[in-house]
């Protein structure tokens, strides 16, 4: 496993970082699995790929952005479409169906009228649901993002704060150990320079040179 590199982005980096993001948003998928796919291409984390996103490349590809948003946003819109076809196709067939069920009696009552119009009411219903929790999940996913390129920047800016302090106290452990041996050396020069000498009495009296 090749160690996570942290050295400085270079121009084709940023550049295969924009191609993948623009992609997914293109297909409808999440910034965090784009910044993931850079990140295994090019032994990054993908905290470091969406801070150098947000931090710098997004701004040079403004006007991509927005394509690839009306380009996703079509692709949606053709999704639906097909979604409608199917439910049309399903309600063909449960009219097929119903229309053989019914010659079989020879006629149609008004119940079985009002039961094959609530089978087809609750196929929508269910297909604009479907459609409602997938924008709904769409939105958390993009707040999660906000937050994880947020804390990913708060993570980078408390580790140079820390290394910061780490060389601050490294610092004063220094200044404080030069002036330790200043103290015992003068000390040692102090205690060099002391004589005795005999006082009148007799007595012996400490004397600096």
């Amino acid at each position: 496993m090749s160690p996570t590199r942290q050295d400085a982005w270079s121009q084709d980096e940023d550049l295969l970082l924009a191609e993948v993001v623009l992609r997914h948003i293109r297909e409808g998928g999440t910034q965090l699995q784009a910044f993931e796919e850079v990140g295994k291409q090019l032994s990054r984390t993908s905290a470091a790929c969406g801070f150098r996103w947000n931090s710098f490349v997004r701004k040079q590809y403004k006007t991509g952005i927005e394509l690839a948003k009306k380009q996703r946003k079509e692709l949606k819109k053709h999704t639906v479409q097909t979604e409608d076809v199917d439910v049309l196709k399903m309600a063909s067939l449960d009219e097929t169906e119903f229309a053989s069920s019914e010659k079989q009696d020879g006629a149609i009552s008004f119940q079985s009228v009002i039961q094959f119009l609530e089978q087809l009411y609750k196929k929508a219903e269910s297909t604009n649901s479907m459609e409602e929790d997938r924008e709904k999940t769409f939105e958390k996913i993009k707040e999660l993002e906000k937050k994880t390129f947020y804390l990913a920047a708060e993570n980078e800016k408390l580790s140079k704060n820390l290394k910061a302090i780490e060389e601050d106290y490294r610092s004063l452990i220094e200044i404080m150990e030069r002036a330790r041996k200043m103290v015992v050396l003068q000390d040692e020069e102090r205690q060099q320079k002391v004589k005795f000498q005999m006082d009148k009495n007799g007595n012996l009296e400490r004397v600096e040179k």
